[in-house]
């Protein structure tokens, strides 16, 4: 939720170009997860793995891993953005379509849950950041 709400906020879009995975992660530790890059980074690149999710929620430039175990590359040498799928998870988000809590040093908000469109639990599985 906070990735994907996070690179809708800085405009990282399907329609636009891709973005160093290393900024993304950036900008979520800073407003939104206040804990380790790894986490987030990790997360990121599962959504953009089709053989760990149904439908890709990241589309990511740069190595991200094989379905053989190796590792992605590091976030300085990836790219990403969300996926047009995610589109449909964040569409109205900014029309009070869903509750809104205060980030950890309340200087933003951050949605509670995400207006999904489609059911993302069923189709991509529960996995998140904390996975």
């Amino acid at each position: 939720r906070r990735i994907l709400f996070a690179m809708n906020v800085e405009g990282n879009t399907a329609e636009k170009g891709f973005r160093k995975s290393a900024k993304t992660v950036g900008n979520v530790i800073g407003n939104y997860h206040p804990h380790g890059d790894s986490s987030v980074y990790e997360a990121m690149v599962r959504m953009s793995q089709d053989w760990k999710v149904r439908n890709m929620l990241i589309e990511m430039h740069g190595n991200n891993g094989s379905v053989d175990g190796d590792p992605p590359a590091a976030m300085r040498y990836t790219e990403a953005r969300l996926s047009p799928i995610s589109a449909e998870l964040l569409r109205d988000i900014e029309k009070e379509t869903v509750d809104f809590i205060p980030n950890f040093d309340d200087t933003s908000s951050e949605p509670t849950v995400l207006p999904a469109r489609f059911p993302n639990l069923l189709v991509n599985g529960s996995t998140g950041i904390s996975a």
